[in-house]
Protein backbone atom coordinates (compact mmCIF):
# COMPACT_ATOMS: atom_id res chain seq x y z
CA UNK A 1 0.00 0.00 0.00
CA UNK A 2 1.44 3.29 -1.24
CA UNK A 3 1.70 6.42 0.56
CA UNK A 4 -1.65 7.35 -1.71
CA UNK A 5 -3.69 4.63 -1.13
CA UNK A 6 -3.46 4.98 2.70
CA UNK A 7 -4.68 8.53 2.80
CA UNK A 8 -7.67 7.43 0.39
CA UNK A 9 -8.61 4.25 2.54
CA UNK A 10 -9.57 6.99 4.96
CA UNK A 11 -10.94 9.08 2.64
CA UNK A 12 -14.71 8.00 3.93
CA UNK A 13 -14.15 9.16 7.68
CA UNK A 14 -12.84 12.68 6.47
CA UNK A 15 -16.06 13.17 4.90
CA UNK A 16 -18.02 11.96 7.01
CA UNK A 17 -16.47 14.03 10.06
CA UNK A 18 -16.11 16.96 8.04
CA UNK A 19 -12.31 16.97 8.70
CA UNK A 20 -10.42 19.35 6.64
CA UNK A 21 -7.84 18.18 4.42
CA UNK A 22 -5.04 20.42 6.70
CA UNK A 23 -6.69 18.65 9.90
CA UNK A 24 -6.19 15.56 8.34
CA UNK A 25 -2.78 15.48 6.64
CA UNK A 26 -1.19 17.20 10.88
CA UNK A 27 -2.70 13.77 11.90
CA UNK A 28 -1.22 11.69 9.47
CA UNK A 29 2.21 13.33 10.21
CA UNK A 30 1.61 12.96 13.78
CA UNK A 31 0.54 9.35 13.40
CA UNK A 32 3.88 8.56 11.37
CA UNK A 33 5.67 9.93 13.75
CA UNK A 34 4.32 8.09 16.58
CA UNK A 35 4.58 5.16 14.29
CA UNK A 36 8.42 5.41 13.91
CA UNK A 37 8.81 6.11 17.59
CA UNK A 38 7.35 2.04 18.10
CA UNK A 39 9.65 1.06 15.19
CA UNK A 40 13.33 3.22 16.25
CA UNK A 41 12.72 4.09 19.50
CA UNK A 42 12.53 7.52 18.44
CA UNK A 43 12.05 9.86 15.29
CA UNK A 44 14.78 12.29 15.77
CA UNK A 45 16.70 10.67 12.68
CA UNK A 46 12.82 11.06 10.45
CA UNK A 47 11.62 13.91 9.06
CA UNK A 48 8.00 13.68 7.49
CA UNK A 49 6.51 15.53 4.81
CA UNK A 50 3.11 15.92 4.23
CA UNK A 51 1.32 17.69 0.77
CA UNK A 52 -1.88 18.33 2.09
CA UNK A 53 -2.39 19.56 -1.73
CA UNK A 54 -1.20 16.43 -3.98
CA UNK A 55 -2.88 14.06 -0.75
CA UNK A 56 0.36 12.49 -0.46
CA UNK A 57 3.51 12.04 1.96
CA UNK A 58 6.91 11.33 2.06
CA UNK A 59 9.29 10.03 5.12
CA UNK A 60 12.83 10.54 5.08
CA UNK A 61 15.76 8.71 6.99
CA UNK A 62 18.42 10.90 7.96
CA UNK A 63 21.96 8.51 8.52
CA UNK A 64 25.05 9.83 10.01
CA UNK A 65 27.70 8.75 7.86
CA UNK A 66 30.54 7.02 10.41
CA UNK A 67 33.94 5.59 9.70
CA UNK A 68 33.92 2.05 8.43
CA UNK A 69 33.16 -0.60 10.82
CA UNK A 70 31.93 1.70 13.96
CA UNK A 71 28.56 1.11 12.20
CA UNK A 72 26.41 0.44 15.28
CA UNK A 73 22.90 0.63 13.63
CA UNK A 74 22.80 -0.16 10.00
CA UNK A 75 18.82 1.75 10.67
CA UNK A 76 20.65 5.14 11.52
CA UNK A 77 24.24 5.09 10.46
CA UNK A 78 25.64 4.32 7.12
CA UNK A 79 29.77 3.60 6.85
CA UNK A 80 31.70 5.78 4.72
CA UNK A 81 32.58 3.51 2.14
CA UNK A 82 28.91 2.81 1.30
CA UNK A 83 28.35 6.46 1.43
CA UNK A 84 30.85 7.69 -1.05
CA UNK A 85 29.34 4.92 -3.51
CA UNK A 86 26.08 7.00 -3.28
CA UNK A 87 28.29 10.46 -3.30
CA UNK A 88 31.81 10.53 -3.83
CA UNK A 89 31.49 14.09 -1.51
CA UNK A 90 30.36 12.84 1.17
CA UNK A 91 32.80 13.13 4.58
CA UNK A 92 32.54 11.30 8.36
CA UNK A 93 29.99 13.10 10.34
CA UNK A 94 27.67 14.18 7.53
CA UNK A 95 24.43 13.47 6.86
CA UNK A 96 23.12 10.95 4.43
CA UNK A 97 19.17 11.41 3.70
CA UNK A 98 17.19 8.55 1.97
CA UNK A 99 13.20 8.21 1.57
CA UNK A 100 11.92 5.42 2.50
CA UNK A 101 8.86 4.13 0.91
CA UNK A 102 5.69 3.18 3.27
CA UNK A 103 5.44 -0.42 2.03
CA UNK A 104 9.32 -0.65 3.49
CA UNK A 105 7.72 -0.40 6.82
CA UNK A 106 6.25 -3.79 6.85
CA UNK A 107 2.58 -5.18 6.64
CA UNK A 108 2.35 -5.16 10.48
CA UNK A 109 3.90 -1.76 10.70
CA UNK A 110 1.13 -0.46 8.24
CA UNK A 111 -1.20 -2.20 9.67
CA UNK A 112 -0.42 -0.22 13.19
CA UNK A 113 0.07 3.09 11.44
CA UNK A 114 -3.50 2.40 9.98
CA UNK A 115 -4.72 1.72 13.88
CA UNK A 116 -2.97 4.77 15.04
CA UNK A 117 -4.37 7.01 12.38
CA UNK A 118 -8.35 6.11 13.13
CA UNK A 119 -7.60 6.46 16.91
CA UNK A 120 -5.94 9.75 16.48
CA UNK A 121 -8.91 10.29 13.56
CA UNK A 122 -11.60 9.85 16.44
CA UNK A 123 -9.94 11.67 19.46
CA UNK A 124 -10.16 14.70 17.05
CA UNK A 125 -13.21 14.04 16.03
CA UNK A 126 -13.89 14.16 20.30
CA UNK A 127 -12.23 16.96 20.61
CA UNK A 128 -14.14 18.97 18.13
CA UNK A 129 -17.69 17.40 19.68
CA UNK A 130 -16.24 18.50 23.17
CA UNK A 131 -16.01 22.03 21.68
CA UNK A 132 -19.16 22.28 19.90
CA UNK A 133 -21.02 21.27 23.21
CA UNK A 134 -19.22 22.91 25.41
CA UNK A 135 -19.45 26.13 23.88
CA UNK A 136 -23.32 25.39 23.77
CA UNK A 137 -23.41 25.05 27.93
CA UNK A 138 -26.74 26.62 28.53
CA UNK A 139 -28.47 26.27 25.34
CA UNK A 140 -31.39 24.46 24.51
CA UNK A 141 -30.87 20.97 22.38
CA UNK A 142 -33.45 18.76 20.57
CA UNK A 143 -32.78 15.15 21.05
CA UNK A 144 -35.28 11.81 20.01
CA UNK A 145 -35.35 9.36 23.10
CA UNK A 146 -33.21 6.65 21.89
CA UNK A 147 -33.26 4.84 25.30
CA UNK A 148 -34.85 4.69 28.71
CA UNK A 149 -33.02 3.89 31.39
CA UNK A 150 -33.87 3.70 35.46
CA UNK A 151 -30.88 6.07 36.15
CA UNK A 152 -31.36 8.32 32.87
CA UNK A 153 -32.31 8.51 29.07
CA UNK A 154 -30.31 8.88 26.61
CA UNK A 155 -31.24 11.14 23.31
CA UNK A 156 -29.71 11.18 19.63
CA UNK A 157 -29.95 14.81 18.20
CA UNK A 158 -30.22 15.22 14.11
CA UNK A 159 -26.19 14.59 13.96
CA UNK A 160 -26.47 11.11 16.58
CA UNK A 161 -24.82 13.17 18.96
CA UNK A 162 -25.75 11.54 22.15
CA UNK A 163 -27.37 13.65 25.24
CA UNK A 164 -27.55 11.70 28.82
CA UNK A 165 -30.73 12.97 30.11
CA UNK A 166 -30.01 12.03 34.25
CA UNK A 167 -33.04 11.18 35.94
CA UNK A 168 -32.46 13.84 38.70
CA UNK A 169 -32.57 16.42 35.82
CA UNK A 170 -35.58 14.96 34.12
CA UNK A 171 -39.18 17.00 36.18
CA UNK A 172 -40.64 14.25 38.48
CA UNK A 173 -43.84 14.05 35.79
CA UNK A 174 -41.52 13.46 32.69
CA UNK A 175 -42.47 9.85 31.26
CA UNK A 176 -40.53 9.18 27.79
CA UNK A 177 -41.37 6.74 24.92
CA UNK A 178 -38.75 5.93 22.11
CA UNK A 179 -38.90 7.75 18.80
CA UNK A 180 -40.35 11.29 20.88
CA UNK A 181 -38.62 14.60 20.36
CA UNK A 182 -37.32 15.86 23.60
CA UNK A 183 -36.16 19.47 24.38
CA UNK A 184 -33.26 20.08 27.35
CA UNK A 185 -30.60 22.41 28.28
CA UNK A 186 -27.21 21.81 27.83
CA UNK A 187 -25.92 21.24 31.45
CA UNK A 188 -22.45 20.17 31.44
CA UNK A 189 -19.88 18.45 29.25
CA UNK A 190 -17.07 16.80 30.22
CA UNK A 191 -14.49 13.69 29.07
CA UNK A 192 -15.35 10.14 30.16
CA UNK A 193 -12.52 8.22 29.42
CA UNK A 194 -11.50 9.66 25.99
CA UNK A 195 -15.09 10.06 24.97
CA UNK A 196 -16.65 13.72 25.50
CA UNK A 197 -20.10 13.44 27.61
CA UNK A 198 -23.22 15.69 27.30
CA UNK A 199 -25.13 16.24 30.11
CA UNK A 200 -28.74 17.74 29.58
CA UNK A 201 -31.55 19.24 31.76
CA UNK A 202 -34.92 19.91 31.90
CA UNK A 203 -35.07 21.01 35.48
CA UNK A 204 -32.38 23.88 35.44
CA UNK A 205 -33.93 27.26 35.62
CA UNK A 206 -31.64 28.37 32.51
CA UNK A 207 -34.02 25.77 30.77
CA UNK A 208 -36.88 27.88 31.60
CA UNK A 209 -34.92 31.09 30.92
CA UNK A 210 -34.38 29.89 27.22
CA UNK A 211 -37.68 29.03 26.77
CA UNK A 212 -39.36 32.25 27.52
CA UNK A 213 -36.73 33.18 25.15
CA UNK A 214 -38.12 31.33 22.38
CA UNK A 215 -41.47 32.28 23.17
CA UNK A 216 -41.64 35.89 23.78
CA UNK A 217 -39.43 38.53 21.43
CA UNK A 218 -39.40 41.03 23.68
CA UNK A 219 -36.82 38.99 26.06
CA UNK A 220 -35.15 37.88 23.04
CA UNK A 221 -34.25 41.52 21.78
CA UNK A 222 -33.36 42.35 25.16
CA UNK A 223 -36.80 45.02 25.71
CA UNK A 224 -37.40 42.71 28.86
CA UNK A 225 -34.76 41.24 30.66
CA UNK A 226 -34.80 38.45 33.50
CA UNK A 227 -33.69 39.42 36.36
CA UNK A 228 -34.49 36.29 37.85
CA UNK A 229 -35.68 32.68 37.80
CA UNK A 230 -36.46 29.83 40.24
CA UNK A 231 -38.47 26.98 40.64
CA UNK A 232 -39.36 23.85 41.68
CA UNK A 233 -39.32 21.37 39.00
CA UNK A 234 -42.65 20.69 37.62
CA UNK A 235 -44.54 22.19 40.81
CA UNK A 236 -44.39 26.17 40.69
CA UNK A 237 -41.43 28.69 39.35
CA UNK A 238 -41.33 32.53 40.09
CA UNK A 239 -40.04 34.90 37.14
CA UNK A 240 -38.36 38.40 38.08
CA UNK A 241 -38.54 40.43 34.62
CA UNK A 242 -37.92 44.44 34.46
CA UNK A 243 -38.03 46.76 31.02
CA UNK A 244 -35.80 49.40 29.93
CA UNK A 245 -38.63 51.24 28.49
CA UNK A 246 -40.38 52.41 31.70
CA UNK A 247 -43.69 52.51 28.55
CA UNK A 248 -43.29 48.64 28.59
CA UNK A 249 -45.15 46.37 30.87
CA UNK A 250 -42.66 43.54 31.13
CA UNK A 251 -45.22 41.38 33.27
CA UNK A 252 -48.02 41.47 30.93
CA UNK A 253 -46.01 40.93 27.64
CA UNK A 254 -44.51 38.08 29.02
CA UNK A 255 -48.06 36.76 30.27
CA UNK A 256 -50.15 37.11 26.95
CA UNK A 257 -53.57 38.13 26.88
CA UNK A 258 -55.30 35.37 29.10
CA UNK A 259 -51.50 33.94 29.48
CA UNK A 260 -50.94 33.35 25.97
CA UNK A 261 -47.65 33.48 25.45
CA UNK A 262 -46.66 31.66 28.55
CA UNK A 263 -48.72 28.61 27.65
CA UNK A 264 -46.49 26.82 25.55
CA UNK A 265 -43.70 27.10 28.26
CA UNK A 266 -46.36 25.84 31.00
CA UNK A 267 -47.27 22.80 28.64
CA UNK A 268 -43.35 21.98 27.97
CA UNK A 269 -42.69 21.85 32.00
CA UNK A 270 -45.60 19.41 32.49
CA UNK A 271 -47.91 22.39 33.95
CA UNK A 272 -45.67 23.92 36.29
CA UNK A 273 -47.26 27.14 38.11
CA UNK A 274 -45.54 29.87 36.73
CA UNK A 275 -45.62 33.19 38.32
CA UNK A 276 -44.19 36.32 37.07
CA UNK A 277 -43.65 39.14 38.96
CA UNK A 278 -41.74 42.82 37.97
CA UNK A 279 -38.56 42.99 39.87
CA UNK A 280 -37.58 45.93 42.19
CA UNK A 281 -34.70 47.38 43.65
CA UNK A 282 -36.88 48.35 46.85
CA UNK A 283 -36.33 44.86 49.29
CA UNK A 284 -40.19 45.26 51.11
CA UNK A 285 -41.75 45.55 47.07
CA UNK A 286 -39.70 42.55 46.12
CA UNK A 287 -40.54 40.56 48.60
CA UNK A 288 -44.40 41.57 48.73
CA UNK A 289 -44.56 41.01 44.88
CA UNK A 290 -42.59 37.73 45.55
CA UNK A 291 -45.04 36.40 47.94
CA UNK A 292 -47.89 36.55 44.83
CA UNK A 293 -51.56 38.25 45.87
CA UNK A 294 -51.97 37.31 49.56
CA UNK A 295 -52.65 40.08 51.88
CA UNK A 296 -49.63 41.82 53.55
CA UNK A 297 -50.18 44.30 56.56
CA UNK A 298 -46.20 45.02 57.24
CA UNK A 299 -42.92 43.93 56.20
CA UNK A 300 -39.58 44.41 57.92
CA UNK A 301 -36.42 43.92 56.36
CA UNK A 302 -32.96 42.95 57.90
CA UNK A 303 -30.66 43.30 55.19
CA UNK A 304 -27.72 42.93 57.76
CA UNK A 305 -28.47 39.09 58.43
CA UNK A 306 -31.10 38.52 54.93
CA UNK A 307 -34.28 37.73 56.58
CA UNK A 308 -37.53 39.63 56.52
CA UNK A 309 -40.54 39.50 58.44
CA UNK A 310 -44.10 39.40 57.00
CA UNK A 311 -46.97 39.89 58.85
CA UNK A 312 -50.38 38.72 57.50
CA UNK A 313 -53.75 38.44 58.76
CA UNK A 314 -54.42 34.79 60.26
CA UNK A 315 -56.36 33.05 57.07
CA UNK A 316 -53.95 34.51 54.77
CA UNK A 317 -50.98 32.69 56.29
CA UNK A 318 -51.45 29.15 54.15
CA UNK A 319 -51.68 31.08 51.27
CA UNK A 320 -48.09 32.90 52.32
CA UNK A 321 -46.86 29.69 52.48
CA UNK A 322 -48.83 27.42 49.76
CA UNK A 323 -48.16 24.07 49.36
CA UNK A 324 -45.67 22.40 50.67
CA UNK A 325 -44.12 25.27 51.70
CA UNK A 326 -43.49 26.35 48.01
CA UNK A 327 -44.63 29.58 47.81
CA UNK A 328 -43.06 30.64 50.28
CA UNK A 329 -39.56 29.01 49.67
CA UNK A 330 -39.52 30.55 46.01
CA UNK A 331 -40.45 33.74 47.05
CA UNK A 332 -37.54 33.60 49.47
CA UNK A 333 -35.13 32.51 46.31
CA UNK A 334 -36.45 35.00 44.02
CA UNK A 335 -36.04 38.18 46.95
CA UNK A 336 -32.52 36.98 48.64
CA UNK A 337 -34.13 37.08 51.46
CA UNK A 338 -34.99 34.00 54.23
CA UNK A 339 -39.35 35.21 54.53
CA UNK A 340 -40.06 34.11 58.25
CA UNK A 341 -44.24 34.97 58.14
CA UNK A 342 -45.99 36.21 61.22
CA UNK A 343 -49.61 36.43 61.85
CA UNK A 344 -51.38 39.95 62.88
CA UNK A 345 -53.29 39.76 66.03
CA UNK A 346 -54.27 42.54 68.00
CA UNK A 347 -52.80 43.69 71.35
CA UNK A 348 -55.69 42.40 73.52
CA UNK A 349 -54.30 38.35 72.14
CA UNK A 350 -50.94 39.29 73.56
CA UNK A 351 -49.02 39.75 76.24
CA UNK A 352 -45.39 41.41 77.52
CA UNK A 353 -42.78 39.40 77.97
CA UNK A 354 -42.02 41.31 80.92
CA UNK A 355 -45.64 40.10 82.75
CA UNK A 356 -44.10 36.22 82.84
CA UNK A 357 -40.90 37.64 84.60
CA UNK A 358 -42.00 35.36 87.59
CA UNK A 359 -41.64 32.29 85.23
CA UNK A 360 -38.88 33.00 83.11
CA UNK A 361 -35.49 34.67 84.36
CA UNK A 362 -34.87 38.09 83.27
CA UNK A 363 -31.96 37.41 81.18
CA UNK A 364 -33.57 34.77 78.86
CA UNK A 365 -36.15 37.74 78.91
CA UNK A 366 -33.65 39.87 77.25
CA UNK A 367 -32.32 37.45 74.62
CA UNK A 368 -35.15 37.65 72.91
CA UNK A 369 -35.91 41.25 73.03
CA UNK A 370 -32.89 42.24 71.70
CA UNK A 371 -34.00 40.62 68.26
CA UNK A 372 -36.93 42.33 68.76
CA UNK A 373 -39.47 39.81 70.27
CA UNK A 374 -41.09 41.64 72.57
CA UNK A 375 -44.65 39.90 73.28
CA UNK A 376 -45.61 36.21 73.78
CA UNK A 377 -46.88 35.87 70.17
CA UNK A 378 -43.74 37.66 68.33
CA UNK A 379 -41.91 34.04 69.83
CA UNK A 380 -44.72 31.39 69.78
CA UNK A 381 -44.78 32.24 65.72
CA UNK A 382 -41.20 31.72 64.87
CA UNK A 383 -40.15 27.82 65.16
CA UNK A 384 -37.96 26.63 67.22
CA UNK A 385 -35.13 26.49 64.72
CA UNK A 386 -35.87 30.28 63.76
CA UNK A 387 -35.02 30.86 67.55
CA UNK A 388 -31.80 29.14 68.04
CA UNK A 389 -30.62 31.22 65.35
CA UNK A 390 -31.56 34.34 66.67
CA UNK A 391 -31.04 34.32 70.42
CA UNK A 392 -28.15 32.78 72.69
CA UNK A 393 -30.02 30.03 74.03
CA UNK A 394 -30.10 26.28 73.87
CA UNK A 395 -32.98 24.27 72.05
CA UNK A 396 -34.30 23.01 75.17
CA UNK A 397 -34.26 26.97 76.72
CA UNK A 398 -36.49 28.01 73.96
CA UNK A 399 -38.50 24.74 73.86
CA UNK A 400 -39.72 25.76 77.76
CA UNK A 401 -39.92 29.27 77.20
CA UNK A 402 -42.55 28.47 74.55
CA UNK A 403 -44.33 26.01 76.27
CA UNK A 404 -44.36 28.79 78.83
CA UNK A 405 -46.46 31.16 76.82
CA UNK A 406 -48.32 29.36 75.34
CA UNK A 407 -49.84 27.41 78.56
CA UNK A 408 -50.70 31.28 79.92
CA UNK A 409 -52.56 32.23 76.39
CA UNK A 410 -54.61 29.57 76.29
CA UNK A 411 -55.32 29.73 79.74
Amino acid sequence: MDSLALIEAFGDFKDEKSISKIDLMAIIEDSLKTLLRKRFDSDDHFDVIVNPDKGDFQIFLNKTIVEDGMSEDDDLEIEITEAKKIDSTFEIGEEYTVEIPIAQLGRRNILTLKQILATKLQEHNNGLLYEQFHDRIGEIVTGEVHHVRKQHAILLDDDDNEFILPKENQIPSDFFKKGESIRAIVDSVDFKGSKPQIIVSRTSPRFLEKLLELEIPEIQDGTIILKKVVRIPGEKAKIAVDAYDDRIDPVGACVGVKGSRIHGVVRELKNENIDVIQWSKNPEIMVKRALGNVTVNKIEINPEQGYAMVYTPVEEISKVIGKQGQNIKLASWLSGYEIDVYRETSEDDDVELDEFSDEISEWIIKEFKKVGLNTARSVLDKDTEALVNLVDLEEEQIDEVKQILKDELEA
